[in-house]
């Protein structure tokens, strides 16, 4: 059996791992993290809705009974897939005879002065738990600046402002403004406290249709959020941002959902990057001109039957790195790979509870309101069963989330509950948030 190195510890990555693993066959996967995390959840995890230890698990355990995968932790300098070798910042390195590329991605702030310094990414375990642990600050300097001030608290304190309208800024901005309207009706919160969208384009979530842009934008405005299209952020400072129609937000809370390009190590690997800097393969997953070399999930253009690239979603991701493995498996064994075929589930967004949009199928079907949240957490489901053993532990988070008041007290400190996801002390990541 060959030798495979998988770059990343993402969906894509361990699907490629996990089916290889069941033939057992000898992988390495290289991850600068313990864990996998579940992207899709990240912005519960900064509205206080789930721990972030809930949507990490450690890698070792996912692989417990995949003895032929080994986890190696290291911080990856450079990729070369020319000699299908991953390098260390220590200056070890791992070869095999095929090397899967699955970097993932990281936040593409389009070149705007001080966005990398002083907005929050929502693209990790850690930006997620980084601005939950900010927001609770704020909230708590909010509240005690309006006791203290009577009708004008700090204003940077006592507004969130989101940029992008994807899918990760409505998402946010859901949970944070019916968050804010919770801790409002409890008096816990000053009227003054805003959450605001702000967007260059015309519409939410953009790949949707018309329908859903208006749904989304009633349940947003429904929840408080504050909503501005056409104009662009050019500048974040610790303070304020500077848009493109020449107005300015006083805030200290600014989220980033505004696109995404591949993680750093597509740029150091050699291989044919294109759009958002990710690299270039072919339909069965290759990488052209380099024999034995697969790129899967955020860190590739895959194509999709129209030519053009796939989106970034982590049903893609995962079933690419399982098609990978099957096409490592067929050449190994001499026989031809296959053009990888995505089984399409469609696209949604949740919106609070009670407010989601789904639109289904390779037909967009769209459904919305709590058929949409039930579809939502289906897809949720299946993604996540292929990490956890107790995929039931899930639905039951849910069906408390659907029926229960969830708002959070940040501004006190207060936790939120963890899943069961297992009894198993092991069943812990490391997270490190600096």
């Amino acid at each position: 059996m060959p030798k495979v190195v998988v770059v990343g510890g993402g969906m894509a990555g361990v699907a490629c791992a996990l089916e290889l693993g069941r033939k057992d066959v000898d992988v390495v996967l290289v991850d600068r993290h313990d864990y996998l995390q579940f992207q899709p959840l990240l912005y519960q995890v900064a509205s206080s809705q789930l721990p972030a230890e809930d949507v990490a698990r450690p890698l070792k355990v996912i692989f417990e009974d995949r003895p032929s995968v080994t986890v190696v932790q290291m911080n990856v300098h450079t990729v070369d897939v020319g000699t299908k070798t991953v390098t260390a910042h220590d200056g070890s390195t791992v070869t095999g005879d095929y090397l899967v590329i699955a970097a993932g991605a990281q936040p593409n702030f389009f070149g705007v002065t001080g966005a990398r310094e002083h907005s929050f990414p929502l693209y990790s375990v850690v930006d997620a738990e980084r601005l939950r642990l900010h927001l609770r600050e704020q909230l708590r300097a909010g509240t005690a600046a309006g006791a203290a001030a009577g009708p004008d608290p700090d204003p940077t304190a006592l507004t969130v402002v989101i940029v992008g309208g994807g899918p990760t800024g409505v998402e946010t901005a859901g949970a944070l403004g019916e968050l804010f309207a919770a801790l409002k009706a409890k008096k816990k919160l000053p009227d003054e406290a805003t959450v605001h969208l702000v967007d260059h384009g015309k519409a939410l979530l953009a790949p949707f249709s018309d329908k859903s842009h208006q749904y989304a934008l009633d349940k947003l405005t429904h929840h408080g959020v504050k909503v501005t299209f056409g104009v662009a952020v050019t500048e974040v400072a610790p303070d304020k941002v500077q848009l493109s129609d020449g107005s300015q937000l006083a805030t200290r809370t600014v989220i980033w959902g505004g696109g995404e390009s591949a993680g750093p190590l597509a740029g150091t690997c050699g291989a044919p990057l294109g759009r958002g800097g990710r690299v270039d393969v072919g339909p069965d997953l290759t990488v052209a001109g380099f024999d034995g070399v697969f790129g899967v999930g955020d860190v590739a253009n895959i194509p999709g039957p129209d030519g053009r690239a796939l989106p970034q979603l982590g049903s893609v991701a995962q079933q690419s790195g399982k098609w990978a493995a099957r096409n490592i498996l067929a050449q190994a064994a001499g026989e031809p790979l296959k053009p990888f075929k995505y089984k399409d589930k469609g696209i949604m967004a949740m919106i609070g509870r009670n407010a989601a949009v789904a639109e289904v199928g390779v037909h967009r079907h769209q459904v919305e309101g709590p058929i949409a949240f039930a579809a939502w957490l289906g897809l949720h489901a299946i993604l996540l069963s292929g990490v956890h053993n107790r995929i039931d532990a899930f639905m039951e988070w849910a069906d408390d989330y659907f029926h229960a008041d969830r708002a959070a007290d940040l501004e006190l400190g207060g936790t939120p509950s963890r899943i069961a996801w297992s009894n198993d002390a092991e069943d812990q990541p490391t997270i490190h948030v600096p």
